[in-house]
């Protein structure tokens, strides 16, 4: 099996259309949202919370979430995903048009936009494994990730010039639209999954209960997210870091913006490439040092890297974070489809990718706090996580599969 092979399954080129649409517009607003808060407010702390609320209420409802994957089936699940975050999108952009937004707001808006959110992020993973044989699952995260990779290129390149030249309310109605037409481009595959859907047994939140029992108990998924939500907290604070700085170095305006936008695409178009390298070497039985040495350099490109030597120390550091990046995400997906259940597919990944992503809303808001007393302190705790990180990946995670 080979990249161009995969492409050629049924089913593949659709995924990853849809994906790459829903994708798009998802980082553009993690971009946008905190360019919006710091132009409206002119408050890293806010950008922060917001950052937060963007993320956290979501992965609190994750498991009722990965209930409904399974009932619903992956694809219309997502498709429902696409269309609430549209609508809630278009709604933020006219009372912001009205002339009649508030912190409390775009505060509420936000953390209902975060609630639908584990569908369309744990939809996609699930829909992976139903598509291609086992065999051909590593290079099938590669690619997925990859292409996750230079949505992380465009999105941060586009959010940056459109909001610096066009401004914020055609940024968010951009985004609204790419939302639509995501949920439109899914529909193909509600049809060829729809035999996916697990009959329901029990009630919803039974269902739910039980997808988190199921994470908890288990070894190797359970000791995956401290490991994986520790890397996410360096994320998180380079989330609201980032931008902070350049402002302050460059002063605020497009061109400000635009930098911002070119660094975390530099950053996302290297984390393609490390992710493709990472499938090309196969990740089967040495996920663990994938995880662990790939965060431990991360640690580096962050702090002193990214910390010490200006902008471009900053924008070097951004590339090699983006590189590093790609094989612990590889090694991950992998090591977590490998050792779960195909039946309690849909349940366990919205749970453990809610628990592995909730580093990232607690450091954009630690990220926040830390950037607006200094932004060194901030850098050195995102590196700090990520050792820890690497520590609990090769110290917790059990080399052998492990099913209970």
């Amino acid at each position: 099996m080979t990249y161009r092979g995969l492409l050629r399954l049924p089913g593949m080129p659709e995924l990853f259309l849809a994906a790459c649409l829903s994708r798009l517009a998802g980082r553009m607003f993690v971009l946008a949202i905190v360019l919006y808060v710091l132009e409206r407010f002119d408050s890293p702390v806010l950008a922060g919370w917001v950052a937060f609320a963007s993320m956290a209420p979501g992965l609190v409802v994750s498991p009722l979430a990965g209930a409904l994957l399974d009932r619903m089936g992956a694809a219309k699940a997502i498709v429902v995903d696409m269309a609430a975050s549209a609508a809630l999108l278009l709604a933020l952009a006219a009372v912001d048009i009205a002339g009649l937004v508030t912190a409390p707001l775009v505060l509420g808006l936000v953390a209902l936009y975060s609630l639908t959110s584990p569908l369309g992020t744990a939809g996609v993973r699930v829909l992976i494994p139903r598509l291609v044989p086992k065999e051909a699952l590593d290079l099938a995260n590669a690619l997925d990730t990859s292409t996750y990779a230079l949505i992380n290129v465009a999105g941060p390149a586009v959010t940056g010039v459109l909001f610096g030249f066009a401004g914020a309310q055609a940024t968010l109605l951009t985004i609204v639209v790419l939302y639509a037409a995501a949920s439109l481009s899914f529909v193909p595959l509600v049809r060829r999954t729809s035999t996916s859907a697990v009959a329901a047994v029990g009630t919803l939140a039974g269902d739910a209960l039980a997808g988190v029992l199921y994470v908890v108990r288990h070894v190797s998924l359970r000791n995956l997210a401290i490991s994986y939500a520790l890397f996410q907290v360096s994320w998180g604070v380079l989330v609201v870091a980032v931008p902070v700085v350049v402002v302050r170095d460059l002063g605020a305006g497009a061109f400000a913006d635009s930098v911002v936008g070119g660094m975390w695409a530099a950053a996302g178009l290297a984390g393609g490439l490390g992710a493709l390298w990472a499938g090309h070497l196969r990740t089967i039985g040495r996920e663990r040092q994938f995880i662990a040495l790939g965060a431990l350099a991360t640690a580096v490109a962050i702090w002193p890297v990214s910390a010490s030597f200006g902008l471009m120390g900053l924008a070097v550091g951004l590339v090699l974070v983006g590189f590093f990046e790609g094989p612990v995400d590889v090694g991950v997906l992998s090591l977590r489809q490998r050792r779960t259940d195909p039946a309690w597919l849909g349940r366990v990944l919205a749970v453990s990718m809610s628990f592995n992503m909730s580093g990232l809303p607690l450091g954009s808001a630690l990220g926040g706090i830390l950037v607006a007393h200094s932004a060194p302190l901030a850098f050195a705790v995102a590196a700090l996580a990520s050792v820890l990180a690497a520590v609990a990946a090769w110290a917790l995670v059990p080399a052998a599969h492990d099913d209970k």
